[in-house]
């Protein structure tokens, strides 16, 4: 059920995990939002910290300070929207323990079999807008394949919307938990998924080489991310195994109408934030890198974050440092019959916590550019 918001009613809202770099990113947008009222941050690490200690930028906001998780009684706290910002496997039991708590939850015995009970289901509920990846499989088999470990809260795996804003906009007013697709599947379902639709590109043969900056591996101490380590080296990781590729495989599975698989390597590169793919596709017969423009300019020719450059042009990370916004170029390639997609956006902002607020945006009946309009900062 979509809510509409008038007025000076504010939002009510909770950030989970607001010491990483999306919480961060979500505090930063969010404080821009005219009906949006932070309530609540939860860090365990910074427990009992004012933010100005832990984020210096953001501080002088009149924020509360950052709390325990297990401090938490949200049985009864007042919140409208709950954006989880919490490692994998961690999200799906916090979560369940809200929707429940609160009194708007399923319970996992509970058996809804079409769209629209959930719907008649969920109506005055709180809603949740999950960073993480334990809603984005619709599979629990899958999920458990990749994840390591059995998901722990399948009737809200079956009832998450998958939160591709552009892609499920219906579906994402609706609903009550929206998990955010990872920046890595954001930039390539944006790219491909007009293109499998119209069968402008053949299901077989695709190669997405991914680059992204070294907040995509979070703020946590890790020996892998320090300077000496990261600075003036470009590495590729989870080689033909990284937990993304499912994630992409079953969005352009269910484009397209028959199962895919994708050539998908990720490289982190000594950059803060950003995130450029190379995508390589076979191309329809008779069809040309002009043909997938034409598709993508009139797919997204009304979505406000979405570029798509003439030709010749070529996106780059800067062209969308800070922002929520997608570029997009195809290329002819010199094999003949294939062609060369290539998408920048900002693995924080679109590929994370901007997009969140995209879909709550939506979720709660606003504009969806609300606290998104800044463009790039450049250079």
């Amino acid at each position: 059920m979509t809510i509409s918001y008038n007025g000076d009613k504010k939002i009510r809202t909770a950030i989970l995990g607001a010491s990483g770099y999306t919480g961060a990113e979500l505090i930063r947008l969010l404080m821009r939002h005219p009906h949006v009222e932070i309530v609540l941050l939860t860090a365990d690490r910074k427990a009992g910290q004012s933010i100005d200690k832990v984020f210096p930028h953001l501080g002088g906001q009149g924020l509360p300070d950052l709390m325990a998780l297990s401090d938490v009684e949200w049985a009864g706290l007042d919140i409208d929207v709950v954006f989880c910002a919490l490692p994998h496997a961690t999200s799906q039991k916090i979560i369940k323990g809200i929707l429940h708590e609160t009194g708007h939850g399923f319970i996992d015995e509970m058996v809804i079999e079409q769209p629209e009970d959930y719907a008649n289901a969920i109506k005055g509920s709180v809603k949740v807008i999950d960073l993480s990846a334990d809603f984005r499989l619709r599979d629990a088999k899958i999920y458990s394949q990749w994840y390591g470990g059995e998901h722990n809260a399948i009737s809200l795996q079956k009832e998450a919307v998958y939160g591709l804003s552009e892609h499920y906009k219906e579906e994402i007013k609706k609903a009550r938990l929206v998990a955010c697709p990872g920046c890595y599947p954001t930039a390539a379902l944006l790219s491909l998924i007009p293109l499998l639709k119209e069968k402008a590109i053949l299901k077989d043969g695709i190669i997405i080489d991914a680059k992204s900056g070294a907040t995509g591996a979070g703020r946590s101490l890790k020996e892998t991310n320090l300077f000496s380590e990261v600075s003036e080296g470009l590495h590729p990781y989870g080689v033909a195994s990284h937990r993304h590729a499912p994630e992409i495989e079953q969005e352009l599975s269910k484009a397209y109408g028959d199962d895919l698989l994708v050539t998908f390597t990720p490289h982190l590169i000594p950059i803060n934030r950003g995130e450029l793919e190379t995508i390589y596709v076979n191309l329809e017969q008779g069809k040309t890198a002009s043909d997938l423009r034409s598709i993508l300019n009139k797919q997204y020719a009304d979505e406000p974050f979405i570029s798509i450059l003439n030709e010749g042009l070529v996106p780059s990370t800067s062209q969308v440092r800070g922002s929520n916004n997608v570029v997009i170029a195809v290329f002819d390639d010199r094999v003949e019959s294939r062609a060369i997609i290539i998408v920048a956006i900002d693995n924080l902002v679109k590929g994370s916590s901007g997009q969140a607020i995209q879909n709550m945006n939506l979720m709660f009946g606003f504009d969806q550019t609300l606290s998104l309009e800044q463009m790039a900062l450049f250079p």
